[in-house]
């Protein structure tokens, strides 16, 4: 007759390392989304903007985008419009909502007086406010 302990055997622990695999899973699919939607953010029309220190984002609530590229085109929203198709689509969005912002981008290379020109459609059609949009320098490239 033995007298001795029975042994006790331990069961299994705990875990305590995090499973990893699901966590590389989800930020994989969250980089590719971001891979997908990053060009969709982007302006597609191709601008130097002039440069200034000055240059700060606006918190407008609401704003229409126009933009004079080197070639003295005009572009509303991101699409290209004559003389006569700008100023009746300025007129639409003023009789909308007067108090709309007009975010003028216009290239280095464009004449001052396509820019006044474009300005006074803006303004014939009765829109007041208009940003002009800059770089800042310090952001855009490095110093020389």
């Amino acid at each position: 007759m033995a007298f001795g302990r029975l042994e006790r055997t331990q069961g299994p622990q705990p875990m305590s390392e995090i499973n990893v695999t699901p966590l590389v899973d989800v930020m994989l699919v969250l980089v590719v989304i971001f891979i997908i939607t990053a060009p969709l953010l982007a302006s597609s029309i191709r601008l130097d903007l002039p440069k200034t220190d000055a240059a700060k984002p606006t918190d407008a609530p609401k704003f229409i985008t126009l933009v004079v590229d080197k070639s003295g085109q005009a572009f509303l929203n991101d699409k290209p419009l004559n003389s006569d198709e700008l100023a009746g689509r300025l007129r639409e969005t003023a009789a909308q909502n007067p108090e709309t912002e007009v975010q003028l981008r216009a290239d280095e290379g464009v004449p001052y007086g396509k820019v006044v020109q474009v300005m006074g459609l803006a303004q014939k059609a009765g829109l007041n406010r208009i940003g002009f949009v800059a770089d800042n320098p310090s952001a855009s490239a490095a110093p020389r």
